[in-house]
């Protein structure tokens, strides 16, 4: 080809494609979009995806199990500091304070359990003979720190799991990924020639896992932040509660004295 002829051909204008040719080429992407099915593509996935889809998948419910639990019992938590210090602070007596924590009927928790603990032992060390007011406090305190120890790893109790969860998961997804592409790769290297058609199939499952990892993730380490947030805000709260329990087990003493 001379070079006089190139640039005439180059010069040539692109022809369209006829106009009976587009639609047909729109219902074709149409349908190659329309056949993007999830629980088409799991079961189609190479065995090794489709385990660790499942298994994160598992991972998802135990996590959205704990979720909701966890706000349940960080609810009920609140609610029960608030009514406790209601009416702590309204000015009843303490004894009368114990005596409906001691209750055979009810579970105390929370600010109610470390009180209960706390008076408890003060009680008991008033009752022996040649304790100064320094041991029974200190005595108090003790039972008190044990009390508040217990009542925050109740609170923890699942969190790790919960975080482990969400670390492992985009992970877990990735392996998922790499599987997948190794397939696809594999599948090629017996194919004469290689094509988008070949190779989507192997992409989607490979992408597909890491969605999964990613979707059970983000929940995961979402509501562990804020269950940790929470867990901190209420240990404060028992703190600083058993501390102000404890300068008013002082004065009491001091008075009685």
């Amino acid at each position: 080809m001379s070079l006089a002829t190139a640039l005439i051909l180059a010069a040539a204008p692109v022809t369209e494609l006829p106009a009976e040719a587009v639609p047909a080429a729109a219902e074709a992407a149409a349908s190659a979009g329309g056949e993007l099915n999830y629980l088409q593509l799991m079961l189609h996935a190479s065995l090794p995806v489709q385990l660790i889809v499942l298994l994160m998948l598992f991972g998802s419910v135990v996590s959205w199990v704990i979720i909701f639990r966890k706000n349940r019992v960080f609810a009920r938590a609140n609610d029960e500091a608030d009514e406790f210090e209601g009416r702590f602070w309204s000015g009843v007596d303490l004894t009368q304070l114990y005596r409906a924590a001691t209750d055979r009927n009810r579970v105390v928790s929370g600010l109610e359990a470390i009180f209960e603990a706390g008076f408890r032992e003060y009680a008991r060390l008033r009752q022996k003979k040649g304790l100064d007011s320094r041991t029974q406090l200190e005595g108090a305190q003790r039972a008190m720190r044990a009390t508040f120890a217990r009542e925050v790893d109740r609170l923890e109790h699942n969190l790790e799991l919960l975080a482990n969860i969400g670390s492992t998961a985009p992970y877990v997804g990735l392996v998922g990924t790499v599987f997948g592409i190794m397939v696809t790769m594999h599948g090629l290297s017996t194919e004469q020639s290689a094509s988008i058609a070949a190779v989507a199939p192997g992409i989607s499952e490979a992408l597909f896992a890491t969605a999964i990892g990613l979707f059970v993730a983000i929940p995961a380490v979402w509501a562990y932040n804020r269950f940790a947030t929470r867990v901190e805000r209420l240990s404060v709260r028992y703190e600083s509660f058993a501390e102000e329990f404890s300068s008013i087990l002082q004065r009491q003493s001091h008075v009685e004295e």
